[in-house]
């Protein structure tokens, strides 16, 4: 019963979100201030799916300028997770086929976000010199999975080397987002599905590196996310005991 009604109330109120944030966005489009809007407007269905969403970040993130976020990809609950912590002039990079999605891909696109072609090599690695460019016209930071996909319960998969490159190119830092684990974690007909944690980590200077050393650029986030990751799990796990 409790799934039906949650089902009844996030539909139209997704599609609300998408028709008039697109219609919205027209007057603008592509502006990347959108993208942080309409991302917090869907990181409040969180209360209503019964999660308790913790965003933590540093006290001066607010000054960390152009940057390139990296967050864990898990399922498609990082819509009411990891969509809080979306920050200002903040833009996503997804799979090309999002715009085909009916309401949702068109909001995406007019948004601002950019959309790159996963099965065409050469037209993503346009993509990473379209990112540079952006960095350099425009006051932005990009959100990017470096996962390439959703783990679906199975850890922090290994990091595509994308977003490292264009961060070293650009000479902007990586900033890592962390989430902890919600895989088989959120019941639909449950009231109560306990916390999420959402970190921001200090932003790891990419300076230093060079392209022959993106690998290992790749290899030292992962490990801080992961270490990061097991924490804020084995945190969610106390604060969900205490509340049972």
């Amino acid at each position: 019963m409790l799934l039906i009604l949650r089902t009844i109330i996030v539909v139209p109120y997704a599609i609300l979100i998408c028709i008039f944030g697109s219609v919205y966005c027209l007057f603008s489009p592509r502006d990347p201030r959108h993208v942080a809007l309409f991302a917090h407007q869907f990181g409040r269905l969180s209360t209503l799916f019964g999660l308790k969403v913790h965003l933590r970040k540093p006290a001066d993130a607010d000054q960390y300028g152009n940057c390139i976020y990296i967050a864990n990809h898990q399922n498609n609950f990082d819509m009411v997770t990891a969509a809080n912590m979306v920050q200002p002039r903040t833009v996503t990079i997804g799979k090309k086929s999002l715009a085909w999605i009916p309401f949702f891909g068109q909001l995406y696109w007019l948004s601002g976000n950019l959309l790159i072609d996963r099965d065409n090599r050469a037209k993503a690695h346009g993509t990473i010199a379209q990112v540079v460019d952006a960095f350099k016209q425009q006051k932005i930071s990009i959100w990017m999975f470096p996962e390439g996909t959703r783990s679906r319960g199975r850890g922090l998969l290994p990091f595509k080397t994308g977003a490292f490159h264009a961060a070293i190119a650009a000479g902007v830092p990586i900033v890592p987002i962390c989430i902890s684990s919600t895989s088989g974690k959120i019941k639909l007909n449950r009231w109560n599905n306990g916390h999420a944690i959402v970190e921001m980590l200090p932003p790891v200077d990419t300076s230093q590196y060079s392209k022959e050393r993106v690998r290992e650029l790749a290899a030292h986030c992962h490990q801080l996310m992961q270490q990061k990751i097991a924490q804020l799990d084995a945190e969610v796990a106390e604060l969900d005991a205490g509340n049972r």
